[in-house]
């Protein structure tokens, strides 16, 4: 369905004949509202459902925001709105799905609309009606968007909520940019000023050039009053000039207080009895008067220049109390008013580059399970809790800790060993605190650095409290510990082998073998299981079992598993073509890989691609996979079955798998794990559970396969024991392309059980 555009209502255009749909946004002053009617805010709903186009229209079309109507586009695929908001210009917001042409339709729109279209005011609503695809945190972090929302959360008053939010947010944007340029002439013409710090500075330097505009020396006092606190006739000198510097600091009386408050209640500039008077407005009733003593009458040319200048001196002094506040909230948690990570990073580095003696420790404390207290009874009530939990850190504890808030719900408590101690600080958790006239109990878990131990920055000694931290909550909530140079030898190795793998991928060290599987009865090849390596660039090898959790932990298994299927599925391509026609191709398939919303599709190119037939392509995956989330699981297996490929499930008797929940999975093989098969000659355990998945295999009609044979006495008892297929050392270790080949030259094929 094309895009198209539908009003709420149609508007007049004054300048023509007949209703005309106005698409230009007007931002006007708040008195000439009345005046005329005011424009639509236009509201693009990308949608491929028709009916969620209807229900929101039916839902918002009568409303006004802002005194403004509301007009609607439409778009129902990622194309048509992509190519839309390319020719219309002045949306406000956009109320898009995610899931539409491809899963993730939705947030690839919304980097093209940032990236491509360069539209960064459009205030952007993701919702979604599978959020599994994409869930909140993490979209949220990786997409320019400004809100999330379900569909089903979204009734009509949280629409309503939900977009007034976003359009209020789009006008001060809008707002804030119409200004930039001339704030930006105003900087500019205040440059010397804006390079002073601190509010009596910037005062002193106004006297200095409201002194230069006049052709004499600094002179004269610039005072303040704030509005609403003590009598409005106190007024205070912030700075004072020539013969007047003795008044700085003091409240003002006589003359000079009399002439700055008649400027402050008449709020002009003007000169009158050999006193210059000009006025600064503030924010917040703060305003500001400067009274200057003139050798000379001044021009009507000096006359205007000072009231130029004291527009853009208002401005400073405005930007100069902003600066000041920024500067105070850049070190501070403006919820807990507590120091925050910038700070703890500045406190950090002191104590780093101090006397040692004290043996000083560092502590993060993290609040258990703090994000379902926040879900079941609200952020509001969340951050009361946080206010909570600092005031208590800060009251209770000893005097001299430096106490800070670094984010989320993670507090940090710097100070010396005896006075910093985990079993002190989770003590305070053991009394519930009262929120909202509740009583709510929370727990701690500790995350520790002893500093006196410690040589790098103070940011390195925040991300090594960290990592204890996380092996801290690992271990056992409500506990503690200390980070070990272990630790951080361990998370760097497993930061550099990540960046070693992903750089290996690339450069083509990562390779296949491939270890033969054979028929028990004739010991005769049908198949063989690809089996991945990785070889560094001094001929190394890195075992298996220490890359691929690497490569699952990062992701990066995805972009390899796909690689390693459509390399098995070309080497069956090359073996058939050597006459090698009935054989099969097996093909291990990691979780997160299995998991990956896209794998089935991945799967159906890789055949497509490169003509395997997928009767002889077996996906192997493992006994612990397939017991979780079952639901899932049985619907993805019937996805990967319906395209013709069978299914194994490795390590089979690890797991705990039930009759009832394998009799669900459409499975094609089991294979015992060769743990079972080297006890198979030890032990009458290692004998009775192969025993037993033979049996089970044969009861459910599926084949069985033995790996890890090594000798033949554990071929003969398999045999015995009836389990049909066999591989292992005894036939054939994994071998290359080439390798794979000869072998098979000398081994005919036969057909599999």
């Amino acid at each position: 369905m094309p895009a198209s555009i539908t009003p709420s209502g149609p508007l007049k255009d004054a300048s023509s004949d007949g209703d005309v749909v106005r698409d230009d946004l007007v931002f006007a002053d708040e008195a000439a509202v009345a005046a005329s009617p005011r424009p639509a805010w236009r509201i693009l709903l990308v949608d491929d459902d028709a009916d969620v186009h209807s229900t929101t229209t039916f839902a918002l079309g009568n409303v006004e925001m802002q005194g403004r109507p509301l007009a609607f586009l439409h778009a129902y695929s990622a194309g048509d709105a992509f190519d839309l908001l390319a020719r219309e210009r002045d949306i406000a917001v956009i109320l898009l799905d995610v899931v539409m042409e491809r899963a993730d339709a939705g947030l690839l729109l919304v980097r093209r609309i940032r990236d491509e279209l360069g539209l960064h005011d459009v205030r952007i609503i993701l919702r979604t009606g599978q959020p599994g695809y994409a869930p909140e945190m993490e979209a949220i972090r990786g997409y320019d968007i400004n809100d999330y929302r379900t569909k089903s959360e979204l009734t009509r008053t949280k629409l309503y909520t939900t977009v007034a939010a976003a359009i209020r947010s789009y006008q001060q944007i809008r707002a804030l940019d119409a200004n930039r340029i001339g704030m930006e002439r105003i900087v500019a013409a205040c440059a010397e000023l804006m390079t002073l710090h601190g509010v009596r500075n910037v005062a002193a330097g106004i006297l200095a050039q409201a002194g230069r505009l006049v052709g004499q020396p600094p002179e004269g006092v610039l005072c303040s009053r704030d509005g609403g606190h003590g009598r409005p006739e106190t007024l205070r000198a912030v700075a004072a000039a020539g013969a007047c510097r003795n008044l700085e600091g003091l409240e003002l009386t006589g003359q000079f207080a009399l002439a700055a408050e008649r400027t402050l209640l008449e709020r002009q500039c003007g000169a009158e009895d050999g006193l210059l008077n000009m006025y600064f407005p503030g924010k917040a009733g703060r305003d500001f008067a400067a009274c200057i003593p003139l050798d000379r009458p001044v021009d009507e040319v000096e006359r205007r220049l000072l009231q130029v200048f004291c527009g853009m001196v208002a401005v400073c002094l405005d930007n100069c109390e902003l600066v000041t506040s920024l500067n105070q909230s850049a070190f501070h948690d403006p919820l807990t008013a507590l120091p925050n990570r910038t700070r703890m990073v500045e406190l950090l580095e002191a104590t780093l580059a101090g006397p040692r003696g004290a043996a000083p420790v560092l502590a993060l404390v993290d609040l258990d399970h703090f994000a379902e207290t926040n879900d079941a009874l609200g952020h509001h009530f969340g951050d009361l809790l946080l206010v909570a939990v600092g005031q208590r850190l800060k009251s209770r504890l000893a005097q001299g800790l430096e106490i800070g808030r670094i984010g989320g719900d993670i507090f940090c408590v710097l100070g010396d060993a005896d006075a910093v101690q985990p079993d002190q600080i989770q003590a305070l958790f053991r009394e519930s605190f009262r929120i909202d006239g509740q009583d709510v109990l929370v727990s701690a878990t500790l995350g520790l650095v002893r500093l006196l131990e410690h040589d790098g920055s103070g940011a390195d000694a925040l991300k090594d409290a960290d990592i204890a931290l996380k092996r801290a909550k690992s271990q056992q909530r409500a506990g503690h510990f200390y980070f070990s140079r272990s630790m951080g030898v361990e998370i760097r190795e497993r930061v550099r082998m990540m960046h070693a793998l992903r750089s290996g991928f690339q450069r083509g060290q990562l390779f296949l073998h491939y270890q033969p599987q054979v028929d028990l009865s004739t010991n005769r090849p049908f198949g063989a299981e690809a089996l991945l390596r990785w070889r560094l660039d001094d001929g190394r090898l890195v075992p298996p079992d220490r890359f691929i959790p690497i490569a699952e932990y990062s992701g990066l298994i995805v972009e390899i598993g796909e690689w390693v299927l459509r390399q098995a599925c070309a080497e069956l391509m090359r073996l058939r073509a050597a006459g090698h026609l009935d054989f099969t191709m097996s093909v291990n398939v990691s979780q997160v890989q299995f998991r990956h919303p896209h794998f089935v599709d991945m799967l159906q190119r890789a055949l497509a691609d490169t003509g395997a037939p997928p009767d002889y392509i077996e996906l192997e995956i493992t006994e612990s996979m397939a017991m979780e989330e079952p639901a899932l699981l049985v619907e993805k297996l019937a996805q990967v079955k319906r395209t013709g490929v069978s299914i194994a499930i490795d390590d089979f008797g690890t797991g705990f798998s039930s009759l009832s929940h394998l009799q669900r999975l459409q499975v094609d093989r089991l294979k015992i794990d060769r743990t079972f098969v080297t006890e198979i000659t030890g032990s009458a355990r290692g004998s009775s559970i192969a025993q037993m998945v033979v049996q089970l295999g044969r009861n459910l009609g599926l084949s069985v396969i033995a790996e890890g044979v090594e000798d033949e006495r554990q071929a003969q008892i398999l045999r015995q024991l009836g389990c049909p297929l066999a591989q292992g050392f005894l036939y054939a270790r994994p071998l290359s392309p080439e390798g794979l080949l000869e072998w098979l030259a000398g081994n005919p094929i036969t057909r599999a059980a």
